[in-house]
């Protein structure tokens, strides 16, 4: 256990922080499965909306700083990719 008043703050910080970014991490999780269930219903005009949904949910966690850019631009990317192979 800490000591020093500061380390014991960065404790509490990096405790809420973490909480923060689980949050937002689940939320992202949800809106890829909503867009991978559409996909499997192979329902175009669902899985379009819920693509939609899920790279708004994406861009935000990323401006947030919970995903280095790249990791957004890939996920979005790979849902894109599959939503356009519905036939």
């Amino acid at each position: 256990m800490a000591n020093i008043k500061s380390a014991k703050k960065r404790i509490l910080v990096n405790r809420t922080k973490a909480e923060r970014n689980k949050s937002i991490k689940s939320s992202v999780k949800t809106a890829i499965k909503k867009v991978d269930v559409a996909i499997a219903a192979k329902d175009k005009e669902a899985a379009t909306a819920a693509l939609i949904n899920a790279t708004s949910v994406i861009d935000k966690a990323t401006k947030k700083g919970v995903y280095h850019k790249n990791t957004s631009a890939r996920k979005v990317s790979r849902l894109t990719k599959a939503v356009n192979s519905i036939a």
